[in-house]
């Protein structure tokens, strides 16, 4: 039984210690003359800027080319 349990631990441990802990945000980030960033979250292929003139930016990560702008009414 202690050995199962090592085990589990053990395979917790690996599993979890690949997971990368800080996501990568790009050096720079190009807003708009001012407007500043309110929050930003963070997808798999793009991320997202909430501005404090009521509009969300959707920037490609790769690339760091605005895909779309959202305005929050």
């Amino acid at each position: 039984m202690i050995v199962g349990l090592v085990t589990i631990v053990a395979l917790l441990v690996i599993r979890f210690s690949s997971v990368p802990t800080t996501p990568v945000l790009p050096d720079t980030i190009s807003l708009p003359d001012g407007v500043t960033a309110n929050a930003v979250t963070i997808a798999s292929d793009w991320y997202a800027v909430v501005t404090n003139d009521g509009r969300i930016l959707i920037f490609d990560r790769p690339t760091g080319r605005l895909r779309q702008t959202v305005i929050v009414e």
